[in-house]
Order: structure tokens, then sequence, then C-alpha cells
């Protein structure tokens, strides 16, 4: 048993908080080099970084200098709106991260797996482990309701110098792997549950929707696994071109600002060479959900990786006349043993989507680039 699993308050982000060392650092103040700094954001949409105790590994954990993080979505809406839904609301001051990888520099009592200079991969999201937890026991962990997810609030994130993390939640990193590898595998562990989960066959016409970062590694793990041919489509043509050069032999669909789903889809199914099997959805935007509907053939899926708006109105009665079906899923279980043996065994090249890196000391300027468009980014990470 982790000193997590029987003690959840270990992770109590107030103690961090009313720590006497906390402090914000003030705009462009330079923080002492030793110093674990991190990136945190806060209930008035501020981004800034913060001194922050050392912490010491207890009974079954390990502290890790964390080397590469990406930044995700999720990170720059919890500093830009502050919430997602209704449970996950930023009411104080939070560490942001969990796209993260690093080295092992201490290890507490009972930790007999991890030696001080062990590579690990993350993962951010820890689960109570109990057998009474039903998602647990039935290894669909992602739904305990109980889970520490490092950077959803209240929980602090793994953007950091110095993180502690229980030491069954970490994954060995082959030396072939880097460490901003390593870090991607969070969200390729994202894609990995949604091709497993929307049933993925050898030669099925997939539709993904969004070139961003989680669609292009969809699109990535949709090659892998076979799928036959593979439309991506986006709003932004920089953001197909890359999906190109990524997988050359993707088709790709620019979407027209103001164009009916019925149309957008006609021109996906037209490059398709037809309707497709199953519609891989990564944006969680309405209009987009619906133009995937409308390009699936009749019993396929259209599967929703993307995060949306509370509400959605979804076209019901070409859904239920063309026995349609849709599926969602909540982050990943039991993905990231099979992401790094992917990367590893070289099925699977997460290494162009790094397009910019910045010192852990210029995590407030990664993250503006991050949210910014224009930019052209498509993974920023913070590299210590």
């Amino acid at each position: 048993m982790t000193a997590l699993q029987s003690n959840p308050e270990i992770y109590n982000p107030r103690k961090i908080l009313d720590h006497p060392t906390f402090r914000i650092l003030a705009p462009g103040e330079k923080p002492s080099p030793d110093a674990n700094i991190a990136a945190f954001y806060n209930p008035a949409h501020e981004i800034h970084l913060v001194e922050k105790p050392r912490p010491t590994p207890g009974p079954g954990q390990v502290l890790l200098h964390v080397r590469a993080t990406g930044i995700c979505g999720s990170d720059v809406h919890f500093w830009q709106h502050g919430r997602i839904g209704d449970s996950m609301v930023v009411s104080d001051e939070c560490g942001s991260g969990h796209e993260s990888a690093g080295e092992v520099v201490e290890v507490g009592e009972g930790v007999t797996q991890w030696k001080v200079g062990d590579r690990v991969a993350i993962e951010a999201g820890v689960p109570c482990s109990q057998p009474a937890c039903d998602a647990c026991r039935t290894g669909r962990y992602n739904a305990c309701p109980d889970v520490v997810f490092f950077s959803t609030p209240p929980y602090h994130g793994t953007l950091t110098r110095w993180h502690l993390h229980p030491a069954q939640w970490l994954h060995r990193l082959p030396d072939s792997v880097s460490f901003e590898e390593g870090a991607l595998c969070e969200p390729l562990a994202v894609a990995l549950a949604g091709i497993e989960r929307s049933d993925l066959r050898l030669g099925d016409p997939v539709l993904i929707c969004g070139a961003g970062p989680i669609g292009l590694i969809s699109l990535l793990s949709a090659r892998a696994a076979g799928a036959e041919p593979i439309v991506i489509t986006d709003l932004f043509q920089s953001r197909l071109d890359f999906a190109k050069k990524l997988v050359p032999g993707v088709r790709t669909v620019l979407i027209q600002r103001g164009s009916t789903a019925k149309d957008s889809a006609a021109v996906i199914k037209e490059a398709a060479g037809g309707p497709v099997k199953l519609a891989l959805e990564c944006t969680g935007v309405e209009s987009s959900i619906h133009t995937a509907a409308f390009s699936v053939k009749f019993g396929g899926k259209v599967f929703i990786i993307g995060v949306g708006k509370n509400e959605l109105t979804f076209p019901f009665m070409h859904l239920s006349a063309n026995e349609i079906d849709v599926s969602l899923q909540y982050r990943y279980a039991n993905q990231y043993p099979k992401a790094i043996r992917l990367v590893a065994g070289g099925l699977i090249d997460l290494k162009p989507l790094v397009t910019h890196r910045f010192a852990l000391e210029d995590a407030v300027s990664a993250f503006h680039v991050a949210a910014d468009p224009s930019q052209g980014a498509i993974k920023v990470q913070i590299v210590d």
C-alpha cells in the first residue's frame, strides 16, 4: 500500500500554500537556481511562477527531478477560464502540468523498485487502488472517485522542478526513449485509450476531427493500428500541412468557416472515397461532432475524445436512423506501458510534435505561446 492510498491528505494542496517558504514571484523576478519553482494559475486567471518547498519522500514515495513537461490544452483552459465542467474548478493558487517525465533523485522507505538516477514517465492520475472501489478493482481506475490527478484543481501539477509521487505510479523509460518522449506518453495514453475503446480494426476507414496535439497523436496511433484511409480535418491549413509531414499518406480536409456540417461531411466522404467506419472526434466542438456524424456510414461510430461545453446538441434522428454509436472517454487507464512500448519499438514517433521548448524559469512565456494559435505551436514543452 502506498502512502497516498492509506492517507490522501498527503497531497493536500494547503500543505504547500500554507508553507512559510511558499511565495509568488514578481513578474520578471529571477528565482534562485536551486529553488523548487513551479507554474501556477489562480481564480483571477493569472499565470505566474512560484517558489515552494522541496518535498521529502515518505513511505512508498519517490522524489523526482521533473526534466520535461508538456503544456496541455486543459492547462491553458484552467488558466484562462478557471474551470472545466462543474467538478474541476480553480478556487485557489493551483500548480499546472501533468504531461511529465523525470529522474529519480530520492526514494522513501519501502521503495525497492526504483533507485536514484532511474528515468521515468509520470502517470499523473493516482487512484485510491482500494478493493472496495469498484472502478479500481475492475481496472477502470480513471473513474475512481477519490483519484488525485495532479494539475486538476485542487491538486498541484507536475510542472515543477521537484515533484513527489507514489512509487507505484511511475513507468520506467528505456534508454532509447527521451524525457521529452516520456512526457508525450501522457497525451499518447489519451489517444491509445480512444483507439482501444473505439474498436478500430486493421483497414478501417477513419476520420480524425482536429489536427491539434491529440488529433495528431491519434493520427499516429490510427496509422500504427492499420487504419486506411485516414482523413484529418482542421480549420488551419498549417496544421493540416504538419499532419501531412507526420503521416504522408493522410488525406487532409480544410474545414471552411461557415460551412454546414453536411457540406463539410460531403467533402470528407469524397476525400475518403465514401463514408468512414469510425470518426475520432478530437475537438469537442459541436459543429465538428455534427460533421463527424454525417461522415460516418450506417452502423459506424463517432468516438469523442475532445472536451467540449457542458451541454451540446446532437443530430439525434440521423444517428438513430443510421445506427451510429456515439461513445466518449474520460482520461485513460492501463495505457502507459503500451505507450512506452510503441515509442521504444519505433511504431509511433512522437519527436516531431515538440515544436517549442522553454526553460522552467520561462514557463510563463511558454504558456502564452501555447495559448496563441498564431504562434504555430503544436506541443510546447518545458525542460529542466
